[in-house]
């Protein structure tokens, strides 16, 4: 078995092992906006549910030569964003989302997708998304002390938004989701491929 210590790797093959290895991993598909009210949207694989109670999420944000990232820049001015989910039918305009555009130019734009008015938040939501989350900033969370560092950024839910055809009560259709993961490269999963296991009694 191969082994390496951190130490001895660059940034690019560290960054390789780990999106490589902890996979699949959901996309947040992160709606902000900035002081100027001008909407941003882009999506993160460093996203994950962290808790259930207050429902709370994160997205990681990379930091490069002490320049932040719209979505960053913006949460921490506004105190919030909003979570949209990307399924199979968005996967395009996900990625198109993630093209370096000016600040203040919209993504919304750029990849053809429709901003919605959210209810607790200013920050937008993705239209076509089959699900948002609303959310308000709790905290920021700086990982290292270099100019290339990443700022892990917490939310409470406030409000959910659910596609009809995709819920049974509360519970969610996995097949009609359709959600997708990233791989690592231009790799990619859907929720379409499951299976079930019993969790063990004693």
């Amino acid at each position: 078995m191969a082994t390496f210590s951190v130490g001895d790797l660059d940034h690019q093959d560290s960054y390789k092992l780990l999106t490589g290895l902890v996979v699949p991993r959901p996309i947040g598909w992160i709606g902000t906006v900035d002081e100027q009210g001008a909407p941003n949207l882009a999506p993160y694989s460093f996203f994950q549910a962290v808790a259930s109670s207050p429902p709370t999420v994160l997205f990681s944000a990379g930091v490069t030569d002490g320049h932040e990232k719209d979505s960053l820049a913006n949460a921490r001015t506004s105190g919030e964003f909003t979570c949209n989910l990307v399924d199979m039918a968005t996967s395009e305009a996900m990625n198109a989302s993630s093209a370096t555009l000016g600040r203040g130019d919209s993504e919304f734009d750029f990849a053809g997708l429709t901003p919605v008015a959210s209810t607790n938040v200013d920050a937008p939501r993705v239209a076509e998304a089959k699900a948002s989350f609303e959310c308000v900033v709790t905290q920021f969370v700086e990982l290292g002390d270099h100019p290339n560092q990443n700022v892990v950024v917490f939310g409470e839910i406030v409000r959910y938004h659910v596609n009809d055809a995709i819920l049974d009560g509360t519970r969610i259709d996995f097949e009609a989701l359709d959600a997708v993961g990233r791989l690592a490269g231009n790799g990619y999963v859907t929720t379409r491929d499951r299976f079930s296991l019993t969790r063990p009694t004693p």
